[in-house]
């Protein structure tokens, strides 16, 4: 599913990397398409600072809930890159593999 969203990625990039636009209007037009595609985003760029930190854009806050204090836990894969989820959603899902299991077993 993750390669299939970033392939749509690459073919809207594709079609607008060779107009003139600045980054900005750039990152509005693949917004712009990205809304065809219900529940994706791109949130734009963010930069690693000094101490290693990034800042999560306001709009990717508010679509997930992300408020100060809470705990995200982040994944990484070799191939595939990095994600963030929630830790408390990530704990509710390993807690019901859990419980499944536990169902198998008996």
């Amino acid at each position: 599913m993750c390669l299939i969203f970033l392939i749509e990625i690459v073919k809207i990039i594709d079609k607008i990397q060779y107009k003139k636009y600045n980054k900005y209007e750039k990152y509005e037009l693949l917004e712009g398409k990205m809304n065809s595609m219900k529940g994706k985003h791109i949130f734009g760029t963010v930069k690693v600072g000094e101490k290693g930190q990034i800042v999560i854009p306001k709009k990717a806050r508010e679509i997930f809930d992300i408020k100060p204090g809470d705990n995200l836990l982040m994944l990484g894969d070799e191939e595939q890159g990095i994600a963030i989820i929630k830790s408390d959603q990530f704990l509710g899902f390993a807690q019901a593999v859990m419980n499944a299991h536990k169902g198998e077993e008996k």
